[in-house]
């Protein structure tokens, strides 16, 4: 229901529809919002003076004041009446929704009425803020706009799915959660006060008391009150005028106004007209699926596209390489080629992913907001947007047409290269489809006294054997999961070093590599094992107190620096990337450069610098987590925030252990990782800041900061945990 909630919301003010009504339009309005939109147009283009003047125009004729619209096409931040000769211009402002509405001329004057009941200014006009139709009021002013009673349910039963559990009504102090509700009292009671001011005896004994949700549901479901004519405003509605869509009284019909105009029973164009609705919404519902599974589509196509664009640069520059010196200029024209083809790919399905998203996040809350409408008993009321909400939905579903759903471009890249031509012919080398056969190259060889490992990463070397004569266009390195698990990719180019970085601690792996060309690719090398550093491995549970060891004796402590390669661009770095600021006033975030995955690991960051008493975050992340937000607000991180009074925790944007005690220039925070223990524990000068902030976080985890343009830190690693924490551990 989330994405139903711009339904649910004014276009002026930006909030719940409060007093809902139903412009000519069938957009709504706060009845608030409406009156201070208005507008006060001149005198001679009155209602009054132009029934004086026979002009015959209906008390709305809005469809003739279309030509009277205050929206500037040319956006130039001014409104003004297209048709009068000398009208006075309003500034246009815009509301939190991004629709730009139009403040009265001049202030309304004081009033202790309410916003129905108060007067309206002579010859008032209205602008509705979304379709910029016009309108001159009659003098019922507001009034004699329809209330919109189904859209008021439907925020209703919103807003009460919600809130939070029902709490006591008696309670004199901090209200208690309440356990029953009296149906005859409308009372919600908690168990104290429904003993000391509802006993089950006496005239109350017969009360009938329920949970408190379903005395909500009940509440919900009392009849509500009868619509009455906008025009006759003590008399009900009873029929339905079909040549106006509306629903009318039998004064209405009397006084002849529809006297003339076919209508038929209400309960009977209410059914028909919800009906139409649900057969609308049946298709709706097939294009929104339809949508949903298009988007996976694309996004696979998105990875594909990758793919295949490393793959084919990987070919390409192997080839190029292979070549003299001469080809190289051609090289470059040719990779120009290929890197347009791949972000013209690009570019075009995440623009349509783009659109498709946007398209179907509407859809979404539009069909959302029907079934809550059809939901609705008030058949009066729902006839009042009924056919607004049909056109809608149609013409909703027409945008969902043919093609919409189809992708416009595909993930292959047709092209080829032929480096067969002789050096005379460099010139005309382009892009063909038929490759030229030649023998596989000879397995690498792995130069074992140059491959080593340090923290979790590791660094191999290879060559081809001395009496090879079969040149090899690259190589692939594949490594295993350090489980023993499946060997994957993890380099594929023409250099013969490589380093892994963000491998687990204290785990075997596998590696192995082998050539290609373009004929094919070699056998495997051997299998070469490396170990990685060790992490903290004890158990302590059930060890006897005497074979209890020291935790920092058995760490092995990694030093690292930031990451500028996956860092926002406004990151600042220095002191060879140990030290970093912002340069924007939001906050951004950096990563480390190694990741964790088993261990206790544990990093201090000094405050070197802190003006205007900012917020930065320090913790951990994954390597996907968004760079442009406070480190926190997503669920790839998990954080600390500080100001200089107070911490709290933050994760996927959720706020919790508010703890006294902030930073300054010249404090230190330090973090530490257990992820033996699964927990995340921060520290401020050496003291632990509230309890443990994070527990069962599992996976693989980068230190990570992130700040703005008020704050610059340093980091410093390759540190022991706290005395504190080792103590605590080794008697856990």
């Amino acid at each position: 229901m989330e994405e139903m909630e711009e339904e649910l919301k004014c276009p002026v003010c930006g909030s719940f529809y409060r007093e809902p009504i139903i412009l000519p339009c069938s957009h709504n309005l706060c009845q608030a919002c409406a009156r201070n939109i208005l507008v006060q147009t001149p005198e001679s283009e009155s209602p009054q003076s132009r029934r004086a003047s026979g002009s015959g125009v209906s008390d709305y004729d809005y469809l003739d004041l279309d030509k009277m619209s205050l929206y500037s096409e040319a956006d130039s931040g001014y409104g003004s009446y297209g048709g009068f000769a000398s009208a006075p211009t309003t500034p246009c402002q815009k509301s939190p929704n991004g629709v730009r509405v139009f403040p009265p001329a001049m202030p309304p004057p004081p009033t202790h009425l309410s916003p129905a009941l108060a007067p309206v200014p002579r010859n008032s006009c209205i602008t509705c803020p979304q379709c910029h139709r016009s309108l001159i009021l009659d003098d019922r002013g507001l009034r004699g706009f329809p209330k919109n009673r189904v859209l008021e349910g439907v925020i209703d039963r919103y807003q009460q799915s919600k809130a939070a559990a029902l709490k006591c009504q008696l309670c004199e102090k901090a209200p208690k959660e309440a356990t029953v509700m009296c149906e005859q009292c409308d009372v919600f009671y908690c168990d104290p006060c429904r003993l000391r001011c509802h006993p089950p005896r006496g005239p109350l004994a017969k009360h009938r008391l329920v949970p408190p949700a379903q005395g909500r549901v009940s509440r919900r479901l009392s009849p509500r009150k009868v619509s009455t004519c906008t025009d006759h405003e003590l008399e009900n509605h009873s029929m339905y005028c079909v040549q106006c869509k509306m629903p009318v009284c039998y004064q209405c019909l009397e006084e002849g106004k529809h006297s003339s105009h076919e209508v038929k029973a209400l309960g009977a164009m209410w059914k028909l007209h919800k009906n139409q609705l649900s057969q609308a919404l049946n298709g709706l519902s097939d294009r929104a699926k339809e949508a949903k599974e298009f988007l996976v589509q694309l996004r696979n196509m998105v990875q594909q596209i990758q793919e295949n664009s490393v793959e084919f640069e990987a070919c390409l520059v192997a080839q190029c390489d292979a070549l003299i010196d001469a080809l190289n200029r051609r090289k470059a024209q040719l990779l120009a080629r290929v890197n347009k083809e791949h972000e013209h790919k690009l570019k075009v399905v995440r623009d349509q992913i783009s659109h498709c998203t946007v398209k179907l996040r509407q859809t979404t809350g539009l069909m959302e907001y029907c079934l809550e409408v059809i939901k609705e008993n008030d058949p009066s009321g729902f006839l009042q947007i009924s056919d607004a909400l049909i056109r809608r939905v149609h013409l909703t579903e027409d945008q969902w047409g043919k093609g919409t759903l189809t992708p416009r471009m595909t993930t292959d890249f047709d092209l080829s290269l032929d480096n067969s031509p002789l050096l005379q012919s460099i010139h005309q080398l382009d892009f063909v489809q038929v490759k030229a056969s030649s023998p596989v190259p000879a397995t690498p060889i792995l130069q074992l006294e140059e491959c080593c490992t340090h923290n979790n990463s590791a660094t191999l070397s290879w060559k081809q054997p001395p009496l090879s004569t079969v040149p090899a266009d690259g190589y692939i390195l594949e490594l295993d999961d350090g489980s023993g698990g499946q060997f994957r990719e993890v380099y594929v180019g023409k250099e013969t070093m490589c380093t892994v970085d963000g491998l687990h601690f204290n785990s075997t792996y596998n590696a192995r590599v082998k050539a290609f060309n373009k004929t094919g690719v070699s056998p495997y090398s051997k299998t070469l094992v490396l170990q990685t550093s060790e992490g903290c491995n004890f158990e302590t549970q059930s060890a006897p107190y005497s074979q209890l060891v020291d935790i920092k004796k058995l760490l092995a402590v990694a030093w690292f620096a930031f990451d500028p390669g996956s860092a926002h661009s406004d990151i600042i770095f220095s002191n060879d990337n140990l030290t970093v600021t912002c340069s924007s006033y939001d906050d951004r975030v950096v990563l480390g450069k190694t990741g964790f995955s088993k261990g206790v690991h544990y990093w201090e960051l000094t405050i070197d610098r802190y003006d205007n008493h900012p917020d930065p975050a320090f913790g951990v992340a994954r390597m996907d987590v968004m760079k442009d937000v406070m480190l926190g607000k997503d669920d790839k991180a998990w954080a600390m925030y500080v100001d200089n009074n107070r911490s709290w925790f933050m994760h996927n944007n959720s706020h919790t252990n508010r703890t006294e005690g902030g930073i300054t220039k010249g404090a230190t925070i330090g973090v530490l990782l257990d992820l033996n223990r699964k927990t995340l524990t921060f520290f401020i000068n050496d003291e632990q800041q509230g309890p443990i902030a994070f527990e069962n976080v599992e996976g693989m985890f980068f230190p990570a900061v992130s700040l703005n343009r008020n704050v610059q830190v340093t980091l410093h690693t390759g540190l022991p945990v706290p005395d504190f924490y080792s103590s605590r551990a080794s008697i856990a």
